[in-house]
Order: structure tokens, then sequence, then C-alpha cells
């Protein structure tokens, strides 16, 4: 029970992306078209859900017992970086129509904070077992793949509407952003996935 309630929560109260506003650069930017932003979200997903239980197998059997856990922020970031490599080989070579609408954006999740601070909140500052980082990672990777979902379906959506000159492009996207954040922050209260840490 524990797993799906930290998964619920990773997606609806503690979304990364509509409550800390991590990973807002590649929300906006890719967010224009559903397609790439679907195949951005998939991406995310994979990269966080494996992301997260990798760095900490890492911390706990490799750089606690060698008493080198200063290391371990530099070490989360190459592994971050590896599983995007991973990522980016794939759909280059199965995906190219989506590897290229991606564009410089794919490598930037090497660099999204999300991922990092996904990182940081269940291995660092929240201290949950192995299982629990696996549901958050999971659960963290859909909840910013629904935001960008739901903003690129609203983005479409927009193309056709009357809006003033001066909030075309990113002023209308970062008040619709303020908008959903509000939505979320809703739900907030609900599950709060800190109480799971040791």
């Amino acid at each position: 029970m524990d797993i799906f309630l930290i998964v619920l929560g990773a997606i609806l109260t503690n979304n990364i992306l509509l409550t800390t506003f991590l990973g807002i650069c590649p929300f906006i930017g890719v967010s224009g078209e559903y397609a790439s932003a679907s195949g951005m979200g998939m991406a995310v997903i994979f990269v966080l859900t494996m992301t997260l239980p990798a760095n900490w197998l890492i911390k706990h059997f490799i750089l606690d017992p060698l008493g080198v856990s200063y290391l371990s922020l530099i070490v989360y970031i190459v592994t971050i970086a590896f599983l995007v490599q991973v990522v980016e080989m794939f759909m280059k070579r199965f995906l190219p129509a989506l590897y290229s609408s991606l564009g410089i954006f794919l490598p930037l999740i090497t660099v999204n904070c999300a991922i990092l601070g996904g990182v940081l909140f269940a291995i660092a500052t929240w201290n949950l077992g192995f299982m629990e980082s696996v549901a958050y990672g999971f659960g963290g990777g859909v909840g910013w793949a629904l935001a960008i979902i739901l903003m690129a379906a609203i983005r479409e959506r927009l193309r056709f509407a009357p809006i003033p000159e001066g909030l075309k492009g990113p002023g209308i996207a970062l008040i619709i952003a303020g908008l959903m954040a509000m939505s979320f922050v809703g739900f907030s209260g609900m599950i709060n996935i800190r109480d799971f840490g040791g």
C-alpha cells in the first residue's frame, strides 16, 4: 500500500514539476507539440525510474561502505548522464523522427534539475528505502510527463484562441503553468512522501 501511495503522491501532491518547478526549461521548450511532449515525458519516466534505484544502490553499497559519501553528488550526475546517453542512442536508432523533434532538449535531460532533484529528494533528504525510491522515481516521472502532456494539449488548443499579442509564446505558457501548479497544489496535504522515509 505504501508503494501505491508514494507513486500517487509523486504524481499529484509532490509533482516535481508543478510543486517545486524543477525541470521547467524543457517543460516550456518542448510542450509546443503533443508528440514531442509525450516523447520527452516517456524519456523522463525512464531516466527517473532507472536513476533513483541505481543511485540508491551505489550510495548504500559502494559510497557509504567505502566512506566516500562526499562523492555522491558527482556520482549521481554521472549515473544520470549515462542513462540519458542510453535513451538518446535508443531514440536515435529506433525513433529518429522523435529524436529530431526533441532536438537539444533530449541531451538536456542530463542537466534537467527535475532528475537530480528527484534523486536528492528521495535519497538524501527523505531517506527513502530501495522500493520506495523506485516508486518515487516512477511516480515522479509519470507526474512530470503528465504535466508536460497536459501543457502540450492546452498549447495546441491555444493556437486557435484569440490571445493578446504580448502574451503569445512563453508568456501564456507561464500563465498556464502557474494555473496548473495551483490546481496540483490543491492535492497537497493528502499524501506527504517524506513521511515514508527512514
